[in-house]
Order: C-alpha cells, then sequence, then structure tokens
C-alpha cells in the first residue's frame, strides 16, 4: 500500500498517542490532523464514516453528557452534532486510500499499515 495514512486525532487522547506511537515505530509517512484546531466539515466527516463501513452511531461517543441529547436524533443530526461538537466522535480515526479505521483499540491501525 502507498496510499497516504492520515490520522485524525486529539493530541490529549491516551488512544490517540498510543496510534500515532504505532504509526511512528512502523516508520511510514502520515500526517496528523488535530481535529479541534482544524475542525471537518459535514461532507468531511460524512466521507470518513464511510470509509470506516460503520454505522453513524458506532462514531457517537455514547458516554459525553452532549450524547444524551442525541438519542432520537437521525445519522444527518448526529453527523452535525459531532461536526459542531467534536469530543462526541469516537477517535482516533485513520485513513489509508479508500479505507479507515477507528483506532480503538490502538493496535486496529495496524491493518492498515499492512
Amino acid at each position: 500500500m502507498s496510499e497516504k495514512i492520515v490520522i485524525y486525532q486529539k493530541p490529549t487522547c491516551s488512544k490517540c498517542r498510543a496510534t500515532i506511537s504505532l504509526l511512528q515505530e512502523s516508520g511510514q509517512q502520515f500526517d496528523s490532523v488535530n481535529y479541534y484546531e482544524a475542525p471537518l466539515t459535514v461532507e468531511e466527516l460524512r466521507k470518513l464514516i464511510q470509509k470506516l463501513n460503520l454505522p453513524v452511531r458506532d462514531v457517537l461517543r455514547k458516554d459525553e453528557p452532549a450524547a444524551r441529547n442525541l438519542i432520537e436524533a437521525s445519522d444527518e443530526e448526529i453527523i452535525r452534532a459531532m461536526v459542531e461538537n467534536p469530543d462526541l466522535m469516537q477517535r482516533p480515526i485513520v485513513v489509508r486510500g479508500d479505507q479507515a479505521k477507528l483506532c480503538r483499540p490502538p493496535e486496529n491501525v495496524m491493518e492498515l499499515l499492512k
């Protein structure tokens, strides 16, 4: 695989830091996007979720207080809420080409490094 690797992360997140360490150890080049400093658009998040091949609700951090308001929400409402409040989005997400992995646990990134 030669596609560019991108990690969407929050620097204070332990899972993000562990995933970045695994990427560094692999020796492969990657870009890191702190999506708190460079917020995702609705369209960008929608594309990320498609690459993850997961239901929208699986990308939602359900333990966040703001998630309680989204119990009855549509997928589109959840995506918009995650864009407005990045704490609602599971992290880290690593993308390589048309594939993406939610790296919880961080070792999930290894599937993209083969």
